[in-house]
């Protein structure tokens, strides 16, 4: 017999029931019953797990879809240990502004990621991405533009791509092959030639073969035979990744050893300006990151691994957000895509919030987008050294009453500029990262739901009270429960039981997914 879908609803309550302020009041019983911890505490584990089989018996009573078996049958079973690596080579791409580097950058890792856009200067840290090529994995490096006695900002761009040869095991050149060698080009060569290091000379734009009259000039560079490619259409990247690949060593120089799985990823996200890449230097030892007063420096997102409390960690810089996504136009819209992406390739975000300025609409929409992601969360409060007494006083009500739906997200002040408190981000990052891997066994989870409705019952409405007839856990990072149920639980109740979860359980610094099953008994035949 087939159910009909009005027997087989499922209702997404998620970060929706704990997170909108907007949603229906909590359900407040009469009376907190504040001795549900110590009633759990008595049942024994074999007690909990006969109540759950129980429970999961009576279910065979009722309508259940097939998408429901998967729920049902999920495997406990503890993540393996992954054991340490040693990182793989860096081969770094370098040259001028416009030559087209991260044209090549997206040719050669087969996708979009570096932002491009048809002005110079677009490209400002170095910027690593993971590669392959013919079964050989390496890290490409992607450059700002160097220029020869530089100034300001762009001063710190050619220090960042210096920084990139220094570290790389082998460079990419890249020259404009419609213009030939530049002065630029050459003082570049002389910068090349100091570092030491094996370099591959790639003359871009190269898109038919009236053009290699000037390819054929840069021979007079002196780093050998130069490859003529078309980064915009691909043409010759092959020939230039075999080359590169010869000339990479097995492991990198400067890399390490890093985690099998790869560290855990941290994600660095906030508005334009409140110190994400000052925070990211800090941490590093280093100016791994290009800073400047101007709000929006940082436009693709920045990876490094950083040593914090003991552990290597994969923080990622990315590009302040400064509006809706619909509102944004070029290089910055790109940039906002690629936040959202190093947003789902992490595992934790660090919400970076600015004490010298009021909680705004943005930096809620930010939090929230963290949230909708799915990541675990850390808040941190920068500037933190610059606040005084009254600043602190309106911060504090502003926090609850703006954030209050992230009233279990860890909290730590910092200050970017100085370094203070920065040893206080490791521990919040370790209690995010447990509460968002915590599975609550299936025996547990339905021993604490039923004490906690046998104390507060659901609200009778129009004169039938719906029951949940079963709970499991069938997933977490984050942590994802699934109700069965008779009927809809009302959205304040629903709060409530998430509430007690966090409270019972301690999911602090992750969000929590609830959903709920509606199921009706089988009809006799």
């Amino acid at each position: 017999m087939n159910p009909s879908r009005s027997h087989l609803q499922e209702h997404p309550v998620a970060n929706h029931a704990e997170n909108n302020p907007s949603d229906s009041p909590e359900y407040i019983p009469s009376v907190e019953d504040d001795r549900l911890a110590e009633r759990l505490a008595s049942i024994t584990e074999e007690e909990a797990e006969a109540r759950a089989a129980a429970l999961r018996a009576g279910l065979s009573d009722y309508e259940l879809a097939e998408e429901d078996a998967a729920v049902l049958e999920f495997d406990e079973d503890d993540e393996d240990y992954e054991p340490y690596v040693a990182a793989p080579p860096a081969l770094a791409v370098i040259g001028r502004p416009n030559v087209g580097k991260s044209t090549l950058v997206n040719r050669i890792t087969r996708s979009k990621e570096a932002v491009v856009e048809d002005v110079p200067g677009v490209t400002r840290d170095r910027v690593s991405y993971e590669a392959e090529w013919n079964g050989k994995d390496f890290t490409l490096v992607d450059t700002g533009g160097w220029e020869q006695d530089a100034r300001g900002m762009h001063k710190r761009v050619a220090e960042q791509a210096e920084m990139a040869v220094d570290e790389a095991d082998a460079v990419i050149f890249v020259v404009d092959g419609l213009v030939g060698a530049t002065a630029v080009d050459e003082a570049v060569v002389r910068m090349l030639r100091r570092k030491k290091k094996p370099v591959l000379l790639v003359a871009n734009k190269v898109d038919a073969p009236a053009h290699m009259s000037e390819v054929y000039g840069l021979w007079n560079l002196g780093l050998g035979e130069p490859y003529p490619v078309s980064a915009l259409h691909g043409t010759g990247t092959g020939d230039l990744l075999d080359a590169a690949v010869k000339a990479l060593p097995e492991f990198a120089e400067h890399g390490g050893m890093i985690p099998a799985g790869g560290p855990r990823r941290v994600a660095l996200v906030g508005r334009p300006n409140v110190g994400k890449s000052s925070l990211l230097n800090k941490l590093a030892g280093s100016e791994r990151v290009v800073v400047d007063s101007v709000a929006g420096t940082t436009m693709d997102p920045v990876d490094e691994f950083i040593e914090l409390g003991g552990e290597t960690w994969r923080f990622v810089d990315t590009a302040g957000i400064r509006r809706r996504q619909h509102m944004a136009s070029g290089s910055e819209y790109y940039a906002m895509l690629r936040t959202q992406r190093a947003l789902d390739k992490a595992e934790v975000a660090v919400v970076l919030l600015s004490v010298e300025e009021p909680v705004s609409e943005q930096d809620v929409r930010i939090i929230q987008m963290a949230v909708d992601s799915g990541r675990a969360l850390v808040v941190a409060y920068n500037k933190w050294d610059l606040m005084d007494e009254e600043r602190r006083y309106y911060l504090e009500r502003e926090v609850t009453r703006d954030l209050a739906h992230i009233s279990w997200a860890p909290r730590v002040n910092v200050s970017a500029l100085t370094g203070w408190h920065k040893d206080k981000l490791a521990p919040a990052l370790d209690t995010a990262l447990t509460s968002w891997g915590r599975r609550i066994s299936t025996g547990r989870l339905n021993a604490f739901l039923g004490e906690l409705v046998a104390a507060h019952p659901h609200p009778v409405r129009g004169g039938k009270q719906p029951r949940i007839l079963f709970a499991t856990q069938p997933s977490t990072k984050p942590p994802r429960f699934v109700l069965f149920t008779t009927g809809f639980l009302d959205p304040g109740y629903r709060r409530y039981i998430t509430r007690r979860l966090r409270e019972t359980f301690d999911f602090t610094g992750s969000p929590i997914e609830v959903s709920m099953r509606v199921r009706e008994k089988r009809k006799r035949k």
